[in-house]
């Protein structure tokens, strides 16, 4: 037999080996300098021998992508941080440099790095800081402590960044004056430093289509901001002039396709920015841009696609009439876009009396516009020219009233079919008046004769008894020599009901139905 023996596993110090292999790769993978560490998700560098003197940059970008914490402390040669440094590490979300000798932060340095939320510089040598490379950020801190400051309005954005009600822990931050007197950031006082402030002279922006219009926007702040016009995506042509306080712009031949368009203005300084908007409503007469022949879906749709503003009213024509609508043929709009609008006309189980020219007329108070397309549900029944529908699915047929004006003659509806119909409908009826009149003359007939068999004069009498001979056949016998009728009655009713079997009783019915006349 053989014996199988469990082969030994890796030891603790063959794991640890294996685990120094991988992380001693990493500063290889991703170009870590000699005194920084690097792994996949963090990157490291703190020994000050011999030290970094810019930001860490991996060799391939897309080495950086998973990199979400560098730290940066003990760097004195790391002055700056420059343009397309930081941007390699899309994901970065917390950022660190400390004790280090860094006196620049770029303007464009975290361009890239929407992601960010932490970031502290502190104990650093940074003099001066501009709010430009933080403004589009998210940032949950940003700690600035311990770093030689100089008073000037170029860092007041960081003493209102700690006056907002954003900001929960106020930082011990100073600030050198002229006379090289430090102060704290929250008492510092510069003259002629203050929040820029924008407004336009119209926040409800109204202008019909192909005219002009010029907007201003008014601006205070110290020093005097710089004016900008953010006119994203905007088609019409424009100008602007931002040297003059209030600062201009003027939009040309104004196109529908920007009614909706936010318009901004902005106003800057080193102090911060502000910014006012308002919203560009064009009023243009209305433009069918899409119209189709009807599809099948759950009801039967003829899709259109209506421009317009205000609003335009829709009105539909079958065959040049008022089309009436009711809850079997009605308009639905299914999405509005801004000043578009996405429906149709939804028709219940349409026959060939539905088949024809639909018109579609859209109006507002500058213009309208109409469109015209020819519908075919199904095609007229017997006429040999397209498939017949199985008629059980239309339980509903649309009436003259439903298509349009009943006084319109172009929208009348003509069918032979329907006039076939009609004539076996009228067939139907006579033969069941005839059955009827036939039932209530026989009702008639019958009341007469049960009205003069109980009052007749008339009577019989049977001559003796004929042996061998049924009751019946006595009756008939005597009949035949009977001149007077009265005798049979008298038979009869003397006679029949002591003497007579039911096969009797029903030859004597016709015996009597034969022999007694209904002369009266």
């Amino acid at each position: 037999m053989v014996s199988w023996r469990r082969r030994p596993g890796p030891g603790l110090a063959q794991l640890w080996g294996l685990c120094c292999l991988v992380l001693g790769c990493w500063p290889a993978a991703l170009g870590c300098p000699a005194s920084c560490g690097c792994s996949s998700w963090r990157i490291w560098c703190t020994g000050s021998s011999p030290g970094i003197a810019s930001f860490p940059v991996p060799q391939r970008s897309a080495e950086g992508d998973n990199v979400t914490e560098i730290y940066i402390a003990n760097q004195p040669n790391l002055e700056s941080i420059n343009d397309n440094e930081v941007g390699f590490y899309v994901g970065l979300k917390n950022l660190t440099v400390v004790d280090s000798g860094l006196r620049f932060v770029s303007r464009h340095a975290f361009v890239k790095n929407v992601n960010l939320q932490y970031i502290n510089l502190s104990r650093n040598k940074l003099s001066s800081l501009s709010k430009k490379p933080f403004r589009h950020l998210g940032l949950s801190d940003l700690i600035l402590v311990d770093n030689p400051f100089k008073c000037s309005c170029e860092i007041m954005w960081i003493k209102k960044f700690q006056e907002t009600k954003f900001y929960t822990e106020t930082q011990d931050l100073y600030c050198i004056d002229d006379n090289n007197k430090k102060t704290a950031l929250l008492d510092m006082k510069v003259p002629n430093c203050d929040l820029p402030s924008a407004n336009l002279s119209n926040y409800n922006i109204t202008v019909v289509e192909g005219k002009s219009i010029t907007l201003y926007c008014d601006t205070t702040g110290g020093p005097p901001p710089n004016v900008s016009w953010v006119v994203t995506n905007l088609v019409s042509n424009h100008e602007s002039d931002t040297n003059k306080n209030p600062a201009s712009l003027t939009i040309k031949n104004v196109s529908s396709m920007d009614s909706g368009l936010e318009i901004s203005c902005v106003a800057e300084n080193i102090v911060g920015e502000d910014q006012a908007s308002a919203e560009l409503t064009v009023f243009f007469a209305p433009n069918i841009t899409f119209i189709e022949s009807p599809t099948p879906d759950h009801h039967w749709c003829i899709p259109f696609t209506v421009k317009g503003n205000p609003k335009p009213t829709l009105q539909w024509f079958y065959e040049g009439a008022v089309l009436n609508e009711s809850e079997y043929i009605c308009t639905k709009i299914h999405v509005i876009n801004q000043s578009e609008y996405h429906g149709c006309l939804q028709l219940d189980n349409p026959t060939h009396l539905n088949n024809g020219a639909y018109t579609l007329l859209a109006k507002n108070d500058y213009g309208e516009d109409e469109k015209r397309v020819d519908a075919h549900f199904m095609s007229v029944p017997g006429d040999g020219n397209g498939p017949i529908l199985d008629p059980d699915v239309y339980e509903y047929e649309t009436t003259p009233n439903d298509l349009g004006d009943a006084t319109n003659n172009s929208n009348q509806i003509t069918s032979t079919d329907v006039s076939n119909k009609e004539n076996e409908d009228s067939i139907t009826v006579y033969v069941v008046v005839g059955i009827a009149a036939l039932v209530c003359t026989g009702l008639v007939i019958t009341l007469i004769i049960l009205k003069f068999g109980r009052h007749s004069k008339f009577g019989m009498k049977v001559h003796g008894e004929v042996k061998g001979v049924g009751l019946v056949d006595q009756i008939w016998l005597s009949l035949q020599d009977c001149d007077n009728e009265e005798q049979v009655m008298v038979a009869v009713n003397s006679d029949v009901h002591n003497n007579s079997t039911a096969s009797d009783n029903n030859r004597l019915g016709f015996v009597l139905f034969h022999k007694i006349p209904l002369d009266g």
